[in-house]
């Protein structure tokens, strides 16, 4: 359980709302995983547009003492206009979770847009200052982008703590990602390195039934996650494996898995590798669901929903399972009142500033309504 972190981006909601977190459920998770040794919850200024610090705050520091639990949440630098923002940001952190110092302290997200604000505004001197005042006890710095922004970013803050980087056996190999070379990178620069999204936004949790083969055939009782979380586990100079459980379902699930976990074998990485070539195959649309990208949609378009759909659309179609639901939900998330449909974007490109994985959103959302609308489907559903 020491590497296991509650990744707090993806809590259990009500009304499907990002707004109203499910407390009864989180509180039973909280309780289920601080019993079991868990110490450490991660959170950011965005994460369920704005409420996940205030659910940490009501479900973890509230009910527990100070010394049960490591906090860490991220400066939102995409935020930050001007200097004196910075100041502003944290003050807000410290009342939203309800502490007098955070564990842990990061700057969210450093990459090309986020640069000018973190250099010309010297973000990283700004965790130092509250690091010396006492208020911070590690500083580091969460990065999507490629490894040469990493050397550069290590460059700048070599006092830096920690990094954390995305981290699973889906992306280690990528040419967009580069998990492995900036894993490579900052063990070169002797930084521990935390690991966010070790289950690529649940789609290693949710394989395609022929990747989900791959496994049974190889133990019918293992979870598919456990093949990503023992993955990243063991990495030797990883500290931490944030996994962002949505139920206490999966909290125990999870408990279970770093409990009793064992490093891969070598059949077990072949496994991992037939695995990897499927899902990779199967899922046109590289989406982990973080949901930046809908917090800065002016037309409110539920982005990952529309990808996550179109990806189940075409894995039905790869293997002859049933598309017609897909498009029916296509359907039903275009014509609801509470959601922007595709054709609503605008192409202002927002969107594809805030997007870690770096997706050309607005063409693939016109891919996704190409591909989907059917007026066949249009008149089933509304007759």
């Amino acid at each position: 359980m020491d590497k296991f972190g509650f990744g707090m981006m993806r809590l259990p909601q009500l009304d499907n709302n990002p707004r109203k977190i499910d407390m009864e459920q989180l509180n039973e998770m909280v309780d289920v995983y601080i019993e079991n040794g868990g110490k450490y919850f991660d959170t950011a200024y965005p994460y369920h547009m704005g409420v996940s610090e205030t659910a940490l705050r009501k479900a973890v520091v509230e009910r527990y003492p100070r010394e049960d639990f490591l906090i860490a949440t991220k400066l939102p630098i995409f935020s930050v206009k001007q200097p004196e923002d910075m100041e502003k940001f944290f003050n807000i952190q410290l009342k939203k979770c309800g502490v007098d110092y955070f564990d842990y302290y990061l700057i969210h997200n450093i990459n090309e847009m986020t640069h000018h604000a973190v250099y010309d505004f010297d973000a990283f001197e700004f965790l130092r200052q509250k690091k010396a005042e006492g208020k911070i006890r590690n500083i580091g710095f969460s990065l999507h982008d490629k490894p040469a922004a990493l050397v550069e970013a290590l460059e700048a803050f070599p006092d830096c703590d920690f990094v954390q980087l995305q981290i699973n056996y889906l992306d280690w190999e990528s040419a967009s990602v580069e998990s492995k070379e900036c894993y490579e990178t900052a063990t070169r620069y002797g930084k521990p390195v935390i690991v966010m999204e070790p289950v690529k936004g649940g789609a290693l949790a949710n394989l395609p039934e022929s990747a989900e083969k791959v496994y049974r055939k190889h133990d019918e009782n293992a979870e598919n996650v456990s093949y990503a979380l023992r993955f990243c586990n063991d990495l030797d100079n990883v500290f931490m494996v944030l996994n962002g459980v949505s139920s206490l379902e999966q909290m125990k699930s999870s408990i279970n898995i770093f409990k009793n976990i064992k490093p891969l074998t070598e059949k077990e990485l072949v496994l991992i590798n037939q695995v990897k070539d499927i899902v990779n195959e199967l899922t046109p649309i590289k989406c982990t669901e973080c949901n930046y990208c809908i917090e800065h949609c002016p037309k409110n378009i539920p982005i990952p929903k529309y990808f996550s759909t179109y990806n189940t659309y075409h894995i039905n179609k790869t293997q002859d399972g049933d598309q017609m639901g897909a498009q029916v939900y296509y359907l039903v998330l275009s014509e609801s009142e509470e959601n922007g449909a595709v054709g609503d974007c605008i192409e202002c490109n927002a969107c594809v500033k805030y997007c870690p994985q770096h997706l050309e959103i607005p063409k693939l959302l016109k891919d996704v309504h190409k591909e989907l609308y059917s007026s066949n489907i249009k008149r089933f559903f509304k007759s």
